[in-house]
């Protein structure tokens, strides 16, 4: 079992509205573990929480009950932030300043220095794809520009945990390849990444777990093997010159259909259904076009658990 590298527990936070002082609970008692080596994806619809969870994390804002932890620390730890690359959703970075003056502060900062170290500068800078605009100013840059630079700020200092929030904002698809492939070499490498996101099909091929929110509390978590395999066995089943009674028989047997072209679509759960389904149809003269095996996606368990 590797050591866990991040803890949240029963983490919650209660804000209230100006003028009116009415509550908002924003974060309801989350809970998770974030383990060594791993990538750890955090979902959830907007206004489920996942950035108050973050910058509770981060020692940005105060929790209202729970505790957490980074590196083994109590959060906050500015000693823990030390060892942890941060990116949040909208990083701001100094206008005046182009990304190898902002990076270089942001290295110093986090107590990266000697011999090489502006060589190391320029490294960082392009493995994000900002080499050719290196030395422009920060205030002309693209949004997914600064997304860049930021993710080379929060990459500077090799940290051994990354918490990116929305790493993937304002990227075109390039970008996304890029900054996937990066994530995947971090993990390589031995770092631990934590990362939210809404692009359901990056966390599907990168994460090895995933808790996703919905009003502030945890709906579904664990690892992808166990989320994808828990819909168990399905397929799909085309059907030709289907009359009107199979259609709705097996409308009654519970399937669902659908129509596709000249065909009929049967989602049928389980093998044993399949050959019912298959059963009645030759009895009833219809002809089987395909069937197709179908497995549970993200996408389907985030629109079912989480909207």
């Amino acid at each position: 079992m590797s050591k866990v590298v991040l803890e949240v527990e029963k983490l919650a936070k209660t804000f209230r509205k100006p003028f009116t002082g009415k509550k908002v609970d924003a974060v309801r008692g989350v809970s998770f573990q974030v383990r060594a080596g791993e990538i750890f994806g955090f979902l959830g619809p907007n206004g489920a929480g996942k950035t108050t969870t973050i910058k509770m994390l981060t020692g940005l804002i105060a929790p209202t009950s729970g505790k957490a932890s980074l590196l083994g620390t109590p959060v906050p730890s500015p000693d823990a932030m030390g060892r942890v690359g941060f990116l949040p959703e909208n990083p701001y970075v100094y206008p005046y300043l182009t990304p190898r003056e902002f990076v270089s502060m942001c290295g110093r900062l986090n107590g990266v220095g000697g011999r090489g170290y502006f060589a190391k500068v320029e490294k960082v800078i392009a493995r994000v794809g900002m080499s050719e605009a290196i030395d422009r100013s920060v205030q002309n840059l693209s949004k997914g520009m600064l997304q860049r630079v930021g993710l080379a700020a929060a990459l500077i200092h090799e940290p051994e945990l990354l918490i990116l929030d929305e790493p993937m904002s304002g990227l075109d698809p390039v970008g996304r390849k890029e900054v996937r492939d990066l994530i995947l070499d971090e993990r390589d490498a031995g770092r631990t990444v934590f990362f939210s996101s809404h692009i359901l099909s990056d966390v599907e091929m990168l994460c090895d777990r995933v808790c996703i929110l919905k009003k502030g509390e945890v709906v579904v978590a664990g690892t992808m093997n166990e989320l994808l395999g828990a819909g168990g066995r399905r397929a799909e089943v085309a059907l030709r010159d289907v009359p009107a009674e199979l259609k709705r028989a097996l409308e009654k047997l519970g399937h669902v259909t659908k129509e596709l072209g000249k065909a009929l679509a049967v989602e049928v759960d389980g093998d044993d259904r399949v050959k019912e389904v298959l059963e009645l149809a030759l009895a009833q003269g219809a002809h089987i076009e395909h069937v197709t095996p179908k497995r549970e996606t993200l996408e389907d368990i985030f629109v079912r658990r989480a909207l």
